[in-house]
C-alpha cells in the first residue's frame, strides 16, 4: 500500500466516500435537490458537495421543508449560508400544507415535525425531484440503521424496510419509476463524533445554539425542554437557567437542548466521545413516544 493511502486519516476515507456517492445521483439522477435544514449534519453536505463540484455550480438546489417552528437562529443561519454559496435554496413549508388542508393538525401548538412528511412529498412533486440528499446517519436511530444509503421510496413516498435494494461493491441503483423517488444519505456511515471532528477539521461555521449559552428550560421526562411561547412551562414546573447546547435541532416543539459548557468543536469532542446517549434520544421528545415513533413516520414519507 502507498505512502498517501497509508497516511489517509478515517475521515479522508469518509469523506472520500460521501464525494463519490454525491457525484453519482448527481451522474444518475434527473433532478436530484440536497436537503439544507441549517444543521450541523447538512452544513457537512454542503461542504462535501463543495469539494465535489466545486469551481462549478452545483447540480441540484438546496430545499428546506420550514415547519414554521424553528429555532430562529437556524433560519437567519441557512439564509446567510445559502447566499454566501450563491446556490438556490427553495423553502417550502408545513403552514401552507395547513391552509391547504393537507395537514390537519389537534392542536396549535402540536409538533409539527412529523407533518413535515406531507409538505416534502408536496414539494417532490411539485418540483418533479427524483432524489433527495438528506444528512442522516446510521447511528442516530433504530430505524436510521436499517436505512440503504440509497433509500427507495414508492409513488406514495412510503418506505418498506423489507423491500430495499442490495448496494454491493458501492454500487447504487438509483433507477426509479415516474412518481417514485430515492433518499440519498452520502453520511450514512458517520458518528456524530465523526461529524464533530470533520466540524472541526474543517473550520465549519454552525448556528450559534450548537455552542453552550444560557437558556431558560424545565426538567420533563428526563429532558431539558427549553421554555419558548410554543413549549411554556406547566403549573407544577419549575423554570431554570442553566448552561445548555443543542446536539441537534429542528421543530422548537420537540426539540431539547442538553447541559453543556462546551463552546468549541474540541470541547463538543470531548464530550461526544464519552456519551452512552445517542443525539435524539438525548434531546427528541417525539422520539420517546414509542421506540417505532422514527420508523413508522418514515413509513409515511418523513425523511
Amino acid at each position: 500500500m502507498s505512502t498517501a493511502l497509508l497516511a489517509r486519516t478515517h475521515l479522508d476515507w469518509l469523506e472520500s466516500e460521501a464525494i463519490y456517492i454525491l457525484r453519482e445521483v448527481a451522474a444518475e439522477c434527473a433532478r436530484p435537490v440536497l436537503l439544507f435544514s441549517g444543521g450541523k449534519d447538512s452544513c457537512v453536505l454542503l461542504r462535501l458537495a463543495e469539494k465535489a463540484f466545486r469551481p462549478g455550480r452545483f447540480p441540484f438546489p438546496l430545499m428546506h421543508i420550514d415547519t414554521g417552528h424553528n429555532f430562529p437562529e437556524v433560519i437567519a443561519f441557512r439564509d446567510r449560508r445559502a447566499a454566501e454559496l450563491g446556490e438556490e435554496l427553495i423553502v417550502r413549508s408545513v403552514e401552507d400544507s395547513i391552509a391547504r388542508g393537507t395537514v390537519v393538525l389537534r392542536h396549535a401548538l402540536d409538533s409539527r415535525n412529523a407533518a413535515q412528511a406531507t409538505t416534502l412529498l408536496e414539494s417532490i412533486a411539485e418540483f418533479g425531484f427524483d432524489a433527495c440528499i438528506g444528512g442522516a446517519r446510521r447511528d442516530e436511530e433504530k430505524a436510521r440503521a436499517k436505512e440503504r444509503i440509497c433509500s427507495f421510496r414508492d409513488e406514495f413516498g412510503q418506505w418498506d424496510p423489507k423491500a430495499q435494494r442490495p448496494e454491493l461493491w458501492n454500487l447504487y441503483n438509483t433507477r426509479v419509476h415516474p412518481g417514485e423517488n430515492i433518499r440519498v444519505f452520502p453520511i450514512s456511515n458517520w458518528t456524530e463524533l465523526d461529524v464533530w471532528q470533520y466540524i472541526e477539521r474543517e473550520g465549519l461555521d454552525l448556528p450559534s445554539i450548537y455552542y453552550a449559552h444560557e437558556r431558560d428550560v424545565v426538567r420533563r421526562n428526563g429532558l431539558l425542554v427549553p421554555v419558548t411561547p410554543l413549549t411554556p412551562p406547566r403549573e407544577d414546573e419549575q423554570v431554570e437557567r442553566l448552561s445548555v447546547r443543542f446536539r441537534t435541532v429542528g421543530d422548537v416543539s420537540c426539540t431539547c437542548p442538553v447541559a453543556s459548557t462546551a463552546s468549541t468543536p474540541a470541547d463538543i469532542i470531548a464530550e461526544t466521545a464519552v456519551t452512552t446517549i445517542t443525539e435524539r434520544g438525548a434531546t427528541r421528545m417525539d422520539d420517546q413516544t414509542s421506540e417505532a415513533s422514527m420508523e413508522r413516520r418514515k413509513k409515511q414519507g418523513y425523511f
